[in-house]
């Protein structure tokens, strides 16, 4: 049993080692991670060949060849990389990309050779994949397709080589419209703002057996403007490319490859002894040449590892394959995304930070300058200069949509506020309308007090209805209240009159006290039957000075007498009880006032 259990390990382990080791080696082939849709006219993403570029962490530079269909490409990346493109090949030979000798193209999409190649560049280790492009030009596709493949193979790569059979032709030149355009858009910053560093374009003219200029030579000629006495507009387009590949010169070069054998639909099965002698050279020269300019990747100022390039190359694709015609600024839109997100949180927690509410002429104040604060931010930051304007009209939309809710949000919280200091006033007259002791001292100091508190704290767009609501509740309290003032107060005065006459007679027994109270009682009394009605009093003169005389002693800045009358009789009851059963006792009637005489005690005469 022993045995047997070690066999089994072993066995295990020997799978586990075997299927490590198959995984690798699956690798080292070509697979499609871009394919035309059955349209054949946008690009989608192939997820198998995706796996080999997603396991890579070092920084990763890409090397892609661009060119009409039947040119070579296929064959000039397996020579690059030292492969076979036969399809019957020695044991220690590596089958490279396919290679077609029909009329019809071979590459469809874009390929990558499933195994990088390891660089050292300015001691950073570096990954280099290797891309191959479907040909421009072939039958049965839109010129359409044929751009977002050029596109796609422009922005992913960090060395372009435009290879190109024999001559450099206008057409040639006008397909680098894109590049140019991109160039425009994007490589004149500097530092952290680039969003993608330019690929170094090389231009390759293979099979080239004419003689005469150099190949640089030819290149910088055919970059030349050509006069356009007639004004003809597609010379100019086709200038205005010329400038802008002038510009790039310091990001370009020229090189050319002889034929390697006259026998071409051959060259597959040919080793290195059988082609001619100054295509090796050459081809070595080129290898050097493409090595020496190899670059990592960067994008927004930082080398992409392989989950990385993969992220950027679906999001480059999903840009393309936007519109109807891939353009330069839907890839402007793509990079300025994350600035415009940024801009707009900046703009937000500006305004969130706010204290809402706010008048309607501070928050349109507080917005312009956080919004010119916002512009300003991705002025100096967005990518794109001909092709930023949808960016700035959509950051422009969001911000409107943005301050639209802050506005929402402050009329909720400003009808909120003068909504609550509104029932609060409310609740403060309703109180002062049922005074224990009614006072329109007291009433019209409450009645302020909440006027200005609501002027003062009631803020916001709701302040406008808020205040002519608050005018019609106060001028209503207040008219009921005067109306019932004097009713009242006639009333308190009749049962004060009655209660003095009391205290005057019986408790204090000062006689001035009880004739006062029982003047006021019969004024307040025959009065109003005199002159029918209580109502006919309230406009006499007496009247008024009674009432002032009320006023004084109910309420002061000093003494509200409403919320003291109960602790101020206690206190003067316990006086009186004071001088009545002790103060009287002890010291004796020493009063100067006319007070009642009691008979009590007295010596009867006989």
């Amino acid at each position: 049993m022993k045995v047997s259990w070690r066999v089994r390990v072993f066995w295990m382990f020997l799978c586990l080692f075997a299927s490590g080791s198959q995984s690798v080696d699956d690798f080292k082939k070509a697979f499609p991670i871009v394919e035309p849709d059955p349209g054949h006219t946008k690009l989608r993403i192939t997820k198998e060949g995706l796996e080999a570029i997603q396991k890579i962490t070092t920084p990763i530079a890409a090397v892609a060849v661009i060119g009409p269909y039947r040119s070579g490409k296929s064959f000039l990346l397996n020579q690059l990389l030292s492969l076979s493109c036969s399809e019957v090949l020695e044991s220690d030979v590596l089958a490279g990309f396919g290679v077609g000798h029909m009329r019809d193209t071979k590459t469809k999409g874009i390929w990558v050779w499933g195994t990088p190649v390891e660089m050292v560049i300015d001691g950073v280790n570096i990954s280099v994949f290797y891309l191959d492009t479907e040909g421009f030009e072939s039958v049965g596709k839109s010129s359409v397709y044929d751009d977002r493949i050029f596109a796609l193979a422009t922005v992913l790569s960090s060395v372009l080589i435009y290879n190109l059979p024999e001559m450099i032709r206008e057409a040639d030149i006008s397909r680098l419209s894109f590049a140019v355009e991109l160039a425009e858009e994007f490589y004149g910053r500097s530092g952290r703002d680039i969003a993608f560093e330019p690929a170094k374009l090389l231009w390759l003219i293979q099979r080239d057996f004419l003689q005469g200029k150099s190949v640089q030579e030819m290149v910088d000629e055919a970059l030349r403007r050509v006069p356009n006495h007639d004004g003809d507009k597609n010379i100019d387009q086709v200038n205005q490319i010329r400038d802008s590949l002038a510009i790039m010169g310091d990001n370009s070069t020229a090189f050319s490859l002889p034929q390697p054998h006259l026998q071409r639909t051959k060259l597959c099965d040919m080793k290195d002894g059988e082609l001619d002698p100054a295509y090796i050279t050459k081809r070595e020269e080129l290898k050097e040449l493409v090595t020496s300019i190899i670059r990592p990747k960067i994008v927004h100022g930082k080398p992409l590892s392989g989950k990385e390039f993969v992220s950027f190359l679906e999001q480059i694709l999903e840009a393309l394959n936007k519109g109807e015609i891939p353009s330069t600024g839907s890839l402007v839109e793509v990079f300025n995304k994350g600035i415009l997100e940024r801009c707009l949180k900046l703009y937000s927690e500006r305004m969130a930070a706010l204290n809402l509410p706010l008048s309607e002429q501070s928050l349109q104040k507080n917005n312009e300058g956080f919004r010119e604060e916002t512009m300003k931010v991705f002025d100096e930051e967005h990518f794109g200069r001909h092709h930023a304007k949808r960016s700035v009209e959509k950051l422009d939309e969001e911000l409107e949509k943005v301050y639209k809710n802050f506005v929402l949000a402050n009329e909720y919280q400003s009808s909120k506020l003068c909504e609550e200091l509104y029932t609060k006033c409310e609740d403060k007259m309703d109180q002062l309308q049922v005074l224990k002791l009614p006072s329109m001292a007291k009433f019209n100091a409450g009645f302020l007090q909440c006027n200005q508190s609501f002027e003062r704290e009631c803020v916001g767009p709701s302040k406008s209805s808020y205040e002519h609501r608050m005018a019609k509740m106060m001028w209503k309290s207040k008219s009921q209240f005067i109306k019932e003032y004097n009713h009242r107060l006639f009333n308190w005065l009749v049962a004060f009159s009655l209660v003095m006459v009391v205290v005057g007679r019986f408790v204090i027994k000062f006689i001035m006290i009880e004739i006062g109270a029982w003047i006021l009682f019969i004024f307040l009394e025959t009065y109003t039957r005199m002159f029918w009605s209580a109502e006919s009093l309230y406009y006499n003169p007496a009247w008024h000075f009674i009432v002032a005389g009320w006023e004084s002693l109910v309420y002061s800045p000093i003494l509200d007498l409403d919320r003291w009358a109960f602790p101020v009789g206690v206190v003067m009851a316990m006086l009186v009880l004071y001088w009545r059963c002790y103060g009287r006792w002890k010291h004796g009637s020493g009063w100067l006032l006319p007070l009642y005489n009691s008979h009590i005690g007295r010596p009867r005469s006989d």
